[in-house]
């Protein structure tokens, strides 16, 4: 029996603004024992038994992001594949999309098992069983989903309906799924026993799989398979990525897994587990993750207090102190600072709504971008003027570009740069600099074995990222 883990990363957890954002999403946040939800997923999944394959369906924007979490993560003997969605069209789309690129090179008989990259699970060794025996029904032509035991009335979650009279070999026929209840009803629930958090987690075989999605939700099957259609984007260096094609991909319904096909299906059941879960689905739960102190305050960074109880603060970039408040989140950013009484901290995903209303960039991209061959981070602009920090991998490259309403000036402090400047191919140590006059084509590398470190002051008549010509990239940009 083979297993392949899918591990889906998509959404933006609007939850958890303003360290979650569109461009750096919640499997991304680093947490504070070290370490990020996509990474132990990804490693999570790699240490089951015969696993050779992960496969990631996520946008492609984030796709060198991703990668380099995986390489961080260890693992470099479990080949690292991924389906690259132009957008995000809910979980039925993304899972059709890894089943159908799957069908392409694996047999029927295999076994997908499909994983949010924002959920944590402190147990790996029951995870690991609750794996096993999901395999075992889904082998059997079951649709397996991950029932998790109620500890308290969650009124956030989804519940599945388990039918005691219909037990299983490792597992329940599923009754029905619930939507997220009132708390009346979720108190109910917990008493009855035959009730559990939906995890959003699921084992399928993957000829079933398809079979079922066929059978009922073949809309979802016919668009998802136009838009895989000869859109395969590399294959070698062990490792196959599939980049689906925007145009028919924005044809496909955006609807979940669980109203496509688990409603509707009569071969679902589910594994009742206790593997220590959590969706962190908002800064309470986030909260949970750090040690409390003598008044009740849980702090992450340079955080001074008096008189404050019961508070989470979240400042890793700079000082915050609080005086005599209470019952707070306190999440502190270089660009926007998040306060909230604990009991609202639902209603974050306003605010995000309000920025995206306004098109204000915080919703979806710190000062600090991720790009393939690194990162930059925007110090300070004006109308006319802007100031960053770039950082170049050991290797890495920006694109050959050009710009029609800026020039640039590029300031060396550690390591080496090789520079393109028009018809010029420069060296440039530490304390060295360049001027790039606008229209000139330029390209900036690093030659060295440490991170080339450059501060970049751009001026103009516009200053704006869209501002740019490529006419040669690695990355596949140009």
């Amino acid at each position: 029996m083979k297993l392949i883990p899918v591990i889906i990363c998509g959404g933006a957890g609007s939850r958890l603004w303003p360290i979650s954002r569109t461009c750096h999403p919640k499997p991304f946040m680093p947490l504070p024992e070290g370490g990020n939800l996509i990474q132990k997923t990804f490693q999570r999944a790699a240490k089951l038994d015969g696993v050779s394959e992960i496969l990631t369906v996520t946008n492609r924007e984030l796709f060198f992001k991703t990668d380099d979490e995986y390489r961080q993560a260890g693992f470099p003997n479990c080949r690292a594949s991924f389906v690259l969605e132009p957008f995000g069209r809910n979980t039925a789309a993304a899972i059709a999309a890894a089943a159908l690129d799957l069908a392409t090179r694996e047999e029927p008989d295999a076994i997908l098992l499909v994983l949010p990259a924002d959920h944590l699970i402190r147990q790996d060794d029951q995870f690991a069983a609750a794996v096993a025996n999901a395999a075992k029904l889904a082998a059997h032509g079951w649709l397996v989903t991950f029932g998790i035991k109620p500890e308290y009335p969650e009124t956030g979650f989804g519940y599945i309906e388990l039918d005691p009279s219909a037990k299983l070999t490792s597992g329940f026929k599923v009754n029905r799924f619930v939507e997220k209840p009132d708390l009346a009803t979720a108190q109910g629930y917990l008493e009855s026993g035959n009730y559990l958090w939906n995890s959003g987690m699921f084992c399928f075989r993957l000829g079933t799989l398809l079979d079922e999605l066929q059978q009922h939700a073949p809309d979802v099957m016919q668009s998802v398979s136009a838009s895989l259609t000869g859109n395969v984007l590399s294959d070698g260096k062990g490792q196959h990525c599939t980049n689906i094609d925007p145009a028919q991909f924005n044809t496909v319904p955006d609807i979940s897994i669980d109203y496509a096909l688990m409603e509707r299906s009569t071969k679902v059941a589910t594994v009742p587990c206790d593997i220590g879960w959590s969706d962190i689905g908002s800064w309470n739960a986030f909260s949970e993750l750090t040690q409390a102190d003598e008044s009740g305050n849980r702090c992450n960074g340079e955080v001074l207090h008096h008189g404050a109880k019961n508070n989470f603060i979240h400042s890793q970039d700079r000082l915050t102190a609080l005086v005599g408040v209470e019952d707070l989140i306190v999440v502190n950013t270089p660009d926007a600072l998040l306060v909230a009484h604990k009991d609202n901290a639902q209603d974050v995903k306003h605010i995000v709504g309000q920025l995206k209303s306004r098109n204000h960039d915080a919703h979806s991209t710190h000062r600090q971008v991720s790009r393939p061959w690194g990162n930059y981070t925007t110090l300070e602009e004006g109308e006319r003027f802007k100031i960053k920090r770039i950082v170049v991998k050991p290797g890495a490259s920006l694109s050959l570009q050009m710009h029609h309403h800026r020039s640039e000036h590029w300031v060396v402090v550690t390591g080496m740069a090789k520079v393109t400047n028009g018809e010029q191919m420069l060296m440039l140590n530490s304390n060295e600099s360049t001027f790039i006059p606008a229209g000139h084509k330029h390209r900036l590398e690093n030659p060295g074995v440490i991170d080339l470190v450059i501060i970049e002051v751009q001026s103009g008549d516009y200053v704006g990222e869209d501002d740019i010509v490529r006419f040669e990239d690695h990355y596949g940009r140009a």
